[in-house]
């Protein structure tokens, strides 16, 4: 999930002729939106362990999901809201929000190995227990997996800006994906965005403004929450003078 731009927090949209060294302009390809770019990255000796320890039942790659909505309940042996994080990256965020909320089922996607199995690691340090993880794309996770309705709330954080223009095309804030999200979550349930690129900020706020089944909770940007961590790359965006702006819309009856 290696691409020019991308950082472990981000997750990145791509399109087949940005993976496919044999796509040309001269042989039509459909694009389609994915939550990610495939990248590499070897895995340290420890996260190869806990790899082999505990992603059997921590995770499950999308791939391989049987057909249908995914058995949450079975899954983490209970019934509880269901929370959903796109791009949990290294996991420091995504492993202290699922600490600061024990009383969520809180499911984090991703492709990218080495940080899945940070995230592991750091599930075992806390001893965290409502914490499971997908491997794989966020959109087909969402369009084969998650059922209407299902999610209390979703989250992504500093996802890849594309900054240049010609690039706007792969951003993974587009109508259709945020369409897809606000459908499954449950009435009154939260889509919170944050990026620290104005332009992007600029269309999220657009993007999610024109779906209908989103109504946001604040005039514009939403207040900073103190329980969202601040993460490196929000660190960074502050020592070279971009704000971090954040967006929480909720979902509105049919």
């Amino acid at each position: 999930m290696a691409a020019a731009g991308w950082h472990p927090e981000r997750v990145t949209p791509t399109d087949q002729a940005a993976t496919d060294p044999t796509a040309t302009d001269q042989v039509p390809r459909r694009r389609s939106i994915v939550s990610f770019v495939h990248r590499g990255g070897r895995m340290t000796v420890g996260q190869d362990r806990a790899w082999e320890r505990s992603w059997p039942a921590l995770g499950k790659q999308v791939p391989d999901l049987p057909p249908g909505p995914l058995d949450a309940v079975s899954w983490f042996g209970r019934e509880a809201p269901l929370l959903l994080e796109i791009g949990s990256g290294m996991g420091e965020t995504t492993s202290l929000l699922a600490q600061a909320e024990p009383g969520t089922n809180y499911l984090a996607v991703d492709v990218f190995q080495p940080g899945l199995a940070q995230l592991i690691l750091r599930v075992e340090a806390m001893g965290l227990t409502n914490l499971r993880m997908l491997r794989g794309d966020a959109v087909e996770l969402l369009s084969e997996h998650i059922a209407p309705g299902a999610l209390a709330g979703a989250r992504i954080y500093f996802p890849d800006p594309w900054p240049k223009k010609k690039h706007h095309k792969r951003r993974l804030v587009q109508p259709d994906f945020v369409a897809l999200l606000a459908s499954r979550l449950v009435p009154g349930g939260t889509l919170h965005l944050a990026t620290d690129w104005e332009h992007y900020a600029e269309q999220m706020l657009e993007v999610l403004s024109g779906e209908p089944l989103l109504r946001n909770r604040y005039d514009g940007w939403a207040p900073r929450p103190d329980w969202r961590p601040v993460t490196k790359f929000e660190s960074r965006a502050r020592e070279e003078g971009r704000i971090s702006r954040d967006l929480i819309f909720e979902r509105v009856n049919d």
